[in-house]
């Protein structure tokens, strides 16, 4: 069983906590023995940032230049090089444990394209897979992938390109390629294509690929989960 909540809009750095949050309750469990009988999917569209991967070393100077275009910039630990995010655009966050599935992160990498790659099928778009990582439609990259996985947890995930923007990407090579572009089920269907009604779509599919169920994540459970985060960024602030 999947639990899906959905974020709306939101900071990455407040989305990244919730993340770390239910991964943690995960590898809590996991050295008392105890294991979940359930996995997370976070959906959510964030406040224009520019994320990198572990592996990225960006300058002070290119930060400062993406900064000043009205972005944060954030270094992480998921896989991968430089990727934008902002509204219009929808990000997944899987907090799974493969354990539930196969203990493989190649199978999971590929099984987060699958899922993009039949949603386009359903809309009329044919994308496939390269030899870097995501779905692409043409030389277009539609969907970009950048995980963390520790003791099978995963954090981070895959982020669709909606209806966003897509001229904030001019000012970078996304995923450190500079010979290709990048579009959205927008730009391809010609129809708004807006999170709120893929995400269903996108929902389908995750079940299908992934072979399992979902249900909307319990109030309760959010609840302490977000009073946990929250009073972390507020005794940080006050530091």
């Amino acid at each position: 069983m999947v639990k899906v909540w959905k974020l709306g809009l939101m900071s990455y750095d407040t989305a990244l906590k919730i993340q770390l949050a239910i991964a943690r309750k995960h590898l809590d469990g996991m050295m008392k023995g105890l294991h979940t009988d359930y996995d997370t999917l976070l959906l959510v569209e964030h406040k224009p940032v520019y994320t990198v991967g572990i592996r990225d070393d960006t300058p002070k100077n290119e930060i400062m230049r993406l900064q000043d275009l009205g972005a944060d910039f954030r270094k992480t630990n998921r896989g991968g090089l430089i990727t934008f995010h902002g509204p219009g655009q929808l990000v997944v966050y899987p907090i799974i444990n493969l354990k539930h599935f196969k203990t493989s992160v190649k199978w999971y990498v590929n099984t987060l394209e699958e899922t993009v790659i039949k949603m386009c099928e359903e809309l009329g778009i044919k994308a496939k897979r390269s030899p870097h990582t995501g779905v692409w439609v043409d030389d277009n990259k539609i969907a970009a992938i950048g995980i963390h996985a520790s003791r099978y947890v995963t954090t981070h995930g895959i982020s669709l390109n909606c209806d966003n923007d897509l001229s904030w990407f001019d000012h970078i090579d996304p995923c450190g390629i500079d010979d290709m572009g990048v579009t959205s089920l927008t730009k391809e269907t010609g129809i708004k294509c807006s999170t709120d009604k893929m995400s269903p779509i996108f929902l389908r599919h995750f079940q299908k690929t992934f072979g399992c169920d979902s249900e909307e994540l319990d109030s309760k459970i959010k609840e302490e989960i977000l009073s946990n985060v929250y009073s972390k960024l507020m005794v940080q602030s006050e530091c």
